[in-house]
């Protein structure tokens, strides 16, 4: 997400963040008021609804037109609908985290779960256990699967021989990585899926 959209982003949520703006939305949804009566509805004092209105005319969400001695506002839908459409769409939420890595959290997982240095491949490793969040084990085969070359036919004895140098229990590990498509068996063979395709 672009780092303008990303500040309207956090400008829309910060003038929303207040009781009295969502309600003040909520009225002006369904009918125009001037800031005497938003007052009156709300129960507040007429300068705190004006500074409610300003916050919410920065962002275009209420518009104004003079009538007489008031000024009557309105929520402008199409800015709310502008809105949803270009910024709350699940890409641009997504968009949100870019830079974030989920390398750390990965690498949070093969901490807990590895013994020795799991970003050495000369290190002794050995899995402590096999994870029982399906997330977690998810991490714990892909680190697994790199013990397999890709294009490499593997017997089933030759693939739980490189099982358990990380861990006892290749048949279920075996059965795992086969489940989440880390690798394929056709006939008792087992090849790693080349997942950088």
């Amino acid at each position: 997400m672009k780092n303008e959209q990303f500040k309207i982003l956090l400008r829309f949520f910060k003038a929303l963040a207040d009781e009295s703006r969502l309600k003040i939305l909520g009225i002006l949804a369904s009918q125009e008021c001037s800031v005497e009566e938003l007052a009156a509805l709300l129960q507040l004092k007429e300068p705190t609804v004006s500074h409610h209105l300003a916050r919410l005319k920065e962002l275009n969400l209420v518009s104004m037109r003079p009538e007489g001695n008031a000024h009557l506002y309105q929520l402008d839908s199409e800015v709310l609908q502008n809105l949803s459409t270009e910024i709350f769409t699940p890409e641009k939420m997504a968009s949100l985290v870019e830079d974030v890595s989920t390398q750390a959290w990965e690498n949070k997982v093969l901490k807990t779960y590895i013994e020795g240095d799991f970003q050495n491949s000369e290190a002794v490793q050995r899995l402590k256990e096999i994870p029982a969040s399906r997330k977690k084990r998810l991490v714990i085969l892909k680190w697994l699967v790199e013990k397999f070359e890709v294009g490499i036919k593997y017997p089933e004895r030759t693939v739980n021989e490189i099982i358990k140098r990380y861990h006892p229990d290749c048949a279920t590990l075996r059965r795992e990585l086969v489940g989440y498509q880390l690798m394929q068996r056709e006939q008792g063979i087992y090849c790693r899926f080349d997942t950088n395709k």
